[in-house]
């Protein structure tokens, strides 16, 4: 599946600071990924009508079993709203379960610099994965 687009919903001042978050889900078997799928839409359309939300995009690579997200807010308060706002709150409690890895990373940028490009977004996922996946080690 092709990503959806950086879609605005609310633009940003021209002068100002963002709070960025990207995430990357991988569900454990694909018998997941439909329900996966269908979900992460429904949180996509409730993203475009959000308080605060200067724009999101969605990555789905469900050979893969691997869904992406990357979001920019108005700032953190707006973010854990919208997260803990129906249907996006019981959606992902419904999917704990089918979570095999989960990966968060959040910075702040100027509003400028939106839309975030997903090359930035994936290497910063990419160095959060290494990093949780060290700290687990020491943990152990």
């Amino acid at each position: 599946m092709p990503t959806l687009p950086w879609t605005t919903p609310n633009q940003p001042p021209p002068h100002g600071t963002a709070f960025v978050m990207a995430s990357r889900f991988e569900v454990r078997s694909a018998k997941d990924v439909p329900r996966f799928f269908l979900r992460s839409l429904a949180t996509w359309r409730q993203v475009r009508t959000a308080p605060g939300a200067y724009g999101a995009s969605l990555i789905a690579q469900p050979l893969k079993r691997v869904f992406c997200t990357l979001s920019a807010w108005e700032d953190r308060d707006a973010l854990y709203a919208y997260a803990r706002t129906e249907p996006h709150r019981g959606i992902m409690t419904s999917l704990r379960s089918t979570m095999r890895t989960s990966t968060f990373v959040f910075w702040e940028v100027d509003t400028g610099q939106l839309p975030i490009a997903w090359d930035d977004a994936k290497r910063r996922l990419e160095q959060q994965a290494r990093n949780d996946a060290a700290g687990g080690a020491a943990a152990a």
